[in-house]
């Protein structure tokens, strides 16, 4: 073993990650400046999530927000922190979030081109008894002339420059892909920066887990019912499927990109439109 130990001297972190692609992409720094920022708010987020309890935190803050769920202590705090570190980043125009009826449009001063549609605290409900929540994010560039509106941001997903989440579980990672590949970066306490763990993350072509909330099963199509029946009861002869299902989007979903399986929220006769609600 050297003498440096495991301590990595040309360690990769976050910011070098973002600088080293915009770099290769020419571009003008703008979204280096944007996802830097946003970093920024999620290791802040991170740290009020692990003193929740001590600050007093937990807790209803005695609203609902557009989608009709209860608003926690630490749903308006993450807001907050996302907001103010997107707009104080001088590159974006408009702000979409879930805790916001309306779109938020950024002073003239300190705008830039970009529009960042998120759910500062994905799985709210699971804040007080601990299950991991998180922050979902993607990035749009605005295609239009003239004053920026809530209509910048109805864009196809095919427009996403950048997209990820932050998942705020045994430790906090930052999940990412600006068009190249998904990326896995986790924060160091120690060091207060976001280390590159998995590079090129591919989900695996088949998993052993299905995951949904089984207690709207009253209201699924026949379909889904069959298909989740086979699952657990496969006709092949092979292994049934295990079924987990945390609640929080950002759980369920980083897990079936660790270890493949199914992730479902589907539409029933109680929603028919669904009620995923994510902006990526």
């Amino acid at each position: 073993m050297s003498d440096k130990g495991a301590f990595d001297t040309n360690v990769v972190t976050l910011t070098r990650f973002v600088l080293e692609e915009g770099r290769k992409a020419k571009g003008t720094g703008e979204l280096t400046t944007l996802l830097n920022s946003l970093c920024t708010a999620v290791k802040a987020i991170s740290t009020a999530v692990r003193k929740a309890g001590i600050a007093n935190l937990y807790g209803i803050a005695g609203s609902t927000n557009v989608t009709g769920d209860q608003v926690k202590k630490l749903d308006i705090l993450s807001n907050d922190l996302v907001i103010n570190m997107l707009k104080s980043s001088f590159t974006t125009c408009a702000l979409v979030s879930e805790e916001d009826e309306r779109a938020i449009i950024v002073d003239p001063d300190q705008r830039g081109k970009y529009i960042v549609c998120f759910d500062p605290l994905d799985g709210s409900s699971n804040i007080d008894c601990l299950a991991s929540i998180g922050t979902i994010f993607a990035v749009y560039r605005k295609t239009t002339d003239g004053e920026p509106n809530e209509k910048d941001a109805l864009q196809p997903g095919r427009n996403i420059v950048a997209a990820g989440y932050a998942l705020y579980g045994s430790a906090t990672m930052m999940v990412m892909s600006a068009g190249n590949g998904v990326n896995c970066f986790m924060l160091d306490p120690a060091i207060g920066e976001f280390i590159l763990v998995d590079q090129n993350v591919r989900i695996k072509k088949k998993g052993k887990i299905y995951s949904l909330n089984e207690g709207y099963a009253k209201y699924f199509d026949p379909a889904v019912t069959e298909y989740i029946q086979k699952k657990k009861f496969p006709e092949d002869g092979s292994a049934p499927y295990g079924g987990r299902y945390v609640g929080s989007m950002v759980a369920d979903v980083h897990r079936t990109l660790v270890y493949g399986g199914i992730f479902l929220y589907p539409a029933n006769t109680k929603s028919p439109k669904g009620k995923v609600r994510t902006m990526s």
